[in-house]
């Protein structure tokens, strides 16, 4: 654990706001989750997306979908999937929908419908449309139908980074690209009027999450730049020259004392709003190869990295046993975890290689379209 001080006096909020790294809002620590048995089979509408058998050996028919890229829950309590290789799925309690491409990317003049395709961003407005970033522009489901939002709406770059889009508290919408960050005007008039602008104030760097702040600072994670945070005013990059572990950086959350955690190339970060903690294999992460953090309200903290999963529980000291969990395959969990995301309910869902999962306190359990939900 390598600890370094850094001039920057502003103490953050102490309040979290978890909505990057998992999306979503938390209302309890991961909990033990007993409903294996809970509810009905869903009704199934649509057309799963096919399996993939060379990475399938089980060749199971019954998977949500072979590959979950991300998960989102919407205000009604709706949870979304994104599937690899189609649009997107959604799951009301009573039925599981797959929505299909062409429905998906109505009017987008950029997709072959036989061409792979992943949503990687999920995201909520005020007025309850649900946005969807993808490799080909970002979609806005009004209820109704899907709307895609290209070049020729404003975005100078279509690829759309993973947790890259956020709706902040003003009811401003932040779109992360692999090449600068874009913002939505919904108000525009006339047919040259554009939908999206480029926010100049940051670089063209490549967006790998966007999360808001109690304090109400937009950060910005970047493959290779670090890390980039906008108060309103101004922006200020923090790199590895300032005490962040190294620049490439990845998922983003605050946490419930106010303190921000970024994953790293070889573990994660804690930025206190005084000094950088770093925590990596040698503190009892999994794996150096860290994928993905989703935090929680009461301090446990998933680290997903190559060939394993660490549960984190910052409430008891480093020196203690319980404060790193390593999971393993052998212990239910697919490897390969794509997404990972805490529901309104406290309920924990990793997407996978492999499927869907739970967490029952214990160990992971797979949810395939039948259940158990």
């Amino acid at each position: 654990m390598n600890l370094f001080i850094h001039p920057l006096m502003t103490i953050l909020a102490a309040v979290a706001l978890l909505v990057t790294a998992c999306n979503g809002q938390v209302n309890t620590n991961s909990p033990r989750d007993t409903s294996r048995t809970s509810k009905p089979s869903p009704e199934v509408i649509g057309t799963p997306p096919p399996l993939m058998p060379q990475h399938n050996p089980y060749n199971d028919s019954n998977l949500v979908s072979q590959y979950i890229r991300s998960i989102f829950q919407d205000s009604r309590g709706h949870l979304w999937f994104g599937p690899a290789g189609q649009s997107v799925a959604r799951y009301d309690g009573k039925t599981l929908e797959y929505y299909s491409k062409a429905a998906f990317f109505r009017a987008n003049e950029h997709v072959n419908q036989n061409d792979g395709n992943s949503v990687h961003a999920m995201a909520e407005d005020k007025n309850g449309n649900i946005w969807f970033g993808t490799h080909y522009g970002v979609i806005k489901y009004d209820g109704k139908t899907f709307r895609s939002f290209t070049e020729k709406d404003g975005l100078g770059n279509i690829k759309i980074g993973r947790k890259s889009i956020l709706v902040d508290q003003s009811g401003q919408m932040w779109v992360g690209t692999q090449e600068g960050v874009y913002q939505y005007h919904p108000t525009v008039s006339g047919s040259s009027d554009q939908y999206f602008s480029l926010f100049e104030r940051l670089p063209l760097i490549n967006v790998k999450d966007i999360m808001e702040d109690e304090a109400g600072n937009i950060w910005f994670a970047s493959q290779d730049r670090g890390v980039f945070r906008y108060d309103g005013q101004a922006v200020e990059n923090i790199t590895a020259k300032k005490g962040l572990g190294d620049n490439v950086a990845g998922g983003l959350f605050q946490d419930q004392k106010g303190n921000i955690w970024f994953t790293m190339e070889g573990g994660i970060c804690r930025y206190d709003g005084k000094s950088f903690t770093e925590f990596t294999v040698e503190d009892g992460l999994g794996g150096g190869e860290v994928w993905g953090i989703c935090g929680t309200n009461s301090g446990i903290i998933w680290i997903t990295a190559r060939g394993s999963t660490t549960r984190f529980d910052t409430s008891v000291p480093l020196s203690s046993p319980e404060a790193f969990t390593v999971f393993r395959v052998e212990d239910g969990l697919n490897c390969c975890v794509q997404s990972m995301y805490q529901d309104q309910s406290g309920t924990m869902w990793w997407g996978t290689g492999q499927g869907i999962y739970r967490f029952d306190g214990q160990g992971f359990y797979q949810v395939k379209r039948g259940g158990p939900w």
